[in-house]
């Protein structure tokens, strides 16, 4: 039986004695129709419980026979009211009580219980923010994990959905992925859902499909738990100026309705209480402070496990990297984000253009890995239309010449480890390269 199902039937059953109480009332005050409408009442929350367990259990429990016992103590209860019978309906109420006591120890100690739990995440170049999470519930034989990649559009300009996007086949071979037409999650109803988008609707770029906003996923599950797919650098929870920048990464739908969320620190713990008492009003505080916890996050935890060696690069990769000698080159991770491009528009894209003539001219000692943000596109044309066409032109001329490594891939982790130094934006991928030990060089796009 699913953890849900043993939580509803064991609920169901509480309120079942709860409301003998009130049949009692009524038959005492001579409202023996009432008392009779509350028993028929009683009688079908009883049978919905028992159909319940013989789903999942099969016919012949134990448990389903003591409900059939009540359910007929409940009829003979029902016919003597109504047939205006004395009856003695304390001790009525005791015997009722006394079969549901043992129906709900059942349940509660003999039934085996099993659970469901859904990961959700939208591009695939983000499943390192769940996947130390997913090995772990894989890793329990009462679980069963299912992975569902989730539909996403871009946006327009005026935010109206553009192109819908679906990169269920763009997943480790080692990760079982089940198309989210196939599971009815509303049907399924699992115990556990892990998101790592908090936007729903309010991300100028992108939206998830609004069929798996926040609020109605909350509705399918015991427990919606949110980890963001990003690593922030850490922050002074107490900062005024500090919050106000962070309220762009905290005061978001996924937060407000996720069961617990999961931040990297303490300091961003509080940072995040603080942003919500500031939104919602301090009465709210102690609902942030459960809600709010500190773990692991993914994401480090990935690339501190991180070895070259785990990964055989594309024949193509190994040509841009050796040397006529048979060495190799030094590799360098070249980052560029979002947040810098949107600041500096042109002259982002005059630094973007500096750097690849640089590393072209040293391309015989060094191999540029160029890693653009994966929403770069995306970003550009709901946000800077004017400038796609020059970036599409610098992406293409790049690609063509086939000196550096361009990577589109869904495989971070991979370019973390294959590189032996970092430079580009200062981004969350910054804080991540930091693991790595490797030197960390920031791009500025004045020189």
């Amino acid at each position: 039986m699913r953890q849900y199902q043993k939580k509803t039937c064991l609920e169901t059953l509480s309120v079942l004695q709860d409301a003998h109480a009130e049949v009692v009332r009524f038959a005492t005050e001579c409202q023996n129709a009432e008392a009779a409408m509350l028993l028929e009442q009683c009688q079908q929350a009883a049978i919905s419980v028992g159909t319940m367990i013989d789903q999942a259990e099969g016919d012949g429990t134990g448990e389903v026979h003591l409900l059939e016992a009540y359910c007929e103590q409940i009829y003979l209860f029902h016919e003597d009211l109504q047939n205006g019978a004395s009856v003695d309906a304390l001790q009525r109420k005791e015997q009722l009580d006394q079969l549901l006591q043992q129906a709900s120890g059942g349940i509660a100690h003999r039934l085996p219980t099993s659970r469901e739990v859904v990961f959700l995440p939208y591009k695939a170049s983000m499943w390192d923010s769940l996947e130390s999470v997913w090995r772990e519930a894989s890793a329990d034989p009462d679980t069963t994990v299912r992975v569902i990649p989730i539909p996403y559009y871009d946006k327009n300009p005026d935010g109206s959905f553009q192109k819908l996007h679906y990169e269920g086949d763009q997943f480790p071979k080692e990760v079982t992925v089940t198309h989210y037409m196939d599971y009815p999650l509303a049907q399924h109803h699992p115990e556990v859902i892990y998101i790592h988008n908090p936007y729903d609707e309010a991300n100028h770029i992108t939206s998830v499909h609004p069929a798996f906003y926040s609020a109605k996923l909350r509705e399918m599950t015991e427990e919606l738990i949110y980890i963001p797919y990003f690593i922030l650098g850490e922050i002074d929870p107490h900062n005024s100026l500090a919050l106000e920048g962070a309220e762009k990464f905290i005061a978001l739908p996924g937060v407000v309705n996720a069961h617990r969320v999961i931040v990297q620190s303490e300091n961003w713990r509080q940072a995040y209480i603080n942003v919500m008492i500031k939104h919602a009003g301090e009465d709210t505080r102690a609902l942030w402070e459960e809600k709010i916890t500190v773990g692991e996050s993914p994401k480090l935890n990935r690339v501190r496990h991180l070895e070259e060696s785990d990964y055989f690069l594309p024949e193509e990769w190994q040509r841009l990297t050796e040397k006529p000698d048979g060495s190799r080159k030094k590799i360098i991770l070249y980052n560029t984000g979002i947040t810098a491009l949107l600041e500096n528009n042109d002259r982002m894209l005059d630094k973007i253009s500096r750097v690849l003539a640089f590393f072209k001219e040293n391309s015989d000692e060094v191999t540029l890995l160029w890693r653009p943000h994966p929403l770069t596109g995306a970003t550009l044309n709901a946000m800077r239309p004017q400038l796609q066409e020059r970036y599409r032109q610098l992406v293409d001329s790049y690609q063509a010449e086939a000196w550096g490594i361009y990577d589109d891939s869904p495989d971070l982790p991979r370019a973390i480890a294959v590189s032996d130094a970092y430079y580009g934006d200062h981004s969350s991928l910054v804080q991540l390269y930091q693991e790595t030990g490797k030197p960390i060089m920031i791009q500025n796009v004045y020189v």
